[in-house]
């Protein structure tokens, strides 16, 4: 309403968070407001993946863990405690009214009179799941992050966290995409135009997007597909490792060899798609692929037996946000930029993440 620029991948990113925390507690723990300058949850999510995300010499040479030479785990056992002292407060100041919460739950547990699970066992739980969380953020193995909570974690909370997993496998790394998509429509205003007319016909002005609807709107959906061809999240996916020997293309691939599948060359390879470095998301109207791991050629979460189980929850969330920023808001650009000058550089890593924040200002509809 203020006419205010706004950072469009934070605040898909703190939507996520906020979908996350909800589910658990009930509450939203992250705001746009914030400035990140107090410990609370947004903050630490955001330090952990920083942590996480940056290369550590002792992932590669394991002796050097005792040393920590770059005071990684020291961090990160930092923030763990101050994410305790987080969910103390919440489990604290939860009252009696039921909200059918994942929390409501872990408390009926210790409540129980045969149950063998303590309120320590539930803040363990919640800090394995939340690392569960920030793994997906970085679309990466939770491995080496994992270690410390799982050492105080006891038998039980691992084994209940395996059943809640799904709640938190949601591809969180999917607020890229949405930055990435407005991006893309916005430095191409024909298109853009093209999806608020398309959510009008079936919505109206003023209706508001449900997830009944996604499947009613073709032209949104190549919107997404085009923008996973041309930005997925995890540009090599997550590293996997060969079982065995494998004969590939006259290539003989090693047991325990570390495999990297580059998605987004795959997704440039002029062989398979027609203007492969144009946004041009009417490629998907005329054919039938998809990203779900059946056409090979488009793989952002990858296929088979590996591929992300939070693809179903990451795809809905994707379209739902999508479509409200594009139905319920005009965009303008920030400074008078203009469409064709707007960056859209890209800069690697283990998340594929623009060079600098996409800006624009919302004009409620």
């Amino acid at each position: 309403n203020g006419g205010k620029v706004v950072d469009i991948g934070r605040a898909a990113f703190i939507t996520v968070l906020n979908v996350i925390s909800n589910t658990f507690f009930s509450i939203d723990l992250a705001h746009y407001s914030s400035d990140l300058s107090g410990q609370d949850f947004q903050e630490l999510v955001c330090v952990i993946m920083e942590i996480a995300g940056k290369p550590d010499i002792a992932d590669y040479f394991p002796v050097l863990r005792l040393v920590d030479p770059q005071g990684a785990q020291r961090r990160m056992t930092i923030c763990y405690a101050k994410l305790i002292e987080i969910f103390d407060r919440i489990i604290n100041e939860r009252g009696p009214n039921a909200r059918n919460d994942l929390l409501d739950s872990f408390l009926n547990l210790a409540e129980d009179d045969n149950s063998e699970l303590s309120h320590n066992d539930f803040k363990h739980l919640l800090l394995v799941l939340t690392n569960f969380l920030i793994a997906l953020l970085l679309s990466r193995t939770p491995n080496s992050l994992l270690e410390l909570t799982l050492s105080k974690a006891n038998d039980k909370s691992i084994t209940l966290s395996l059943l809640v997993y799904r709640k938190l496998n949601q591809g969180l790394t999917q607020h890229r995409t949405v930055e990435w998509a407005m991006a893309e429509l916005l430095h191409n205003p024909e298109k853009i135009a093209k999806a608020r007319d398309e959510l009008e016909k079936v919505l109206g002005k003023d209706g508001l997007v449900q997830e009944l609807d996604i499947s009613k709107f073709p032209f949104l959906q190549a919107i997404v597909k085009e923008t996973f061809r041309l930005h997925p999240p995890a540009p090599f996916l997550v590293p996997h490792k060969v079982e065995t020997f494998v004969e590939m293309c006259g290539f003989t691939v090693p047991k325990n060899a570390q495999i990297i599948v580059n998605v987004w060359a795959m997704g440039r390879d002029p062989s398979i798609w027609t203007d492969p470095n144009i946004f041009l998301p009417e490629r998907f109207l005329e054919r039938t692929t998809d990203f779900k791991g059946q056409d090979f050629e488009l793989i952002p979460f990858g296929a088979g037996r590996r591929i992300c189980p939070g693809l179903p929850l990451a795809n809905k969330m994707v379209h739902l946000m999508l479509a409200s920023l594009v139905h319920c808001f005009h965009w303008r650009l920030a400074d008078e930029l203009k469409p064709e000058d707007i960056d859209m550089s890209e800069t690697f890593g283990i998340t594929l993440h623009r060079s600098e924040p996409f800006r624009a200002i919302p004009i409620r509809v």
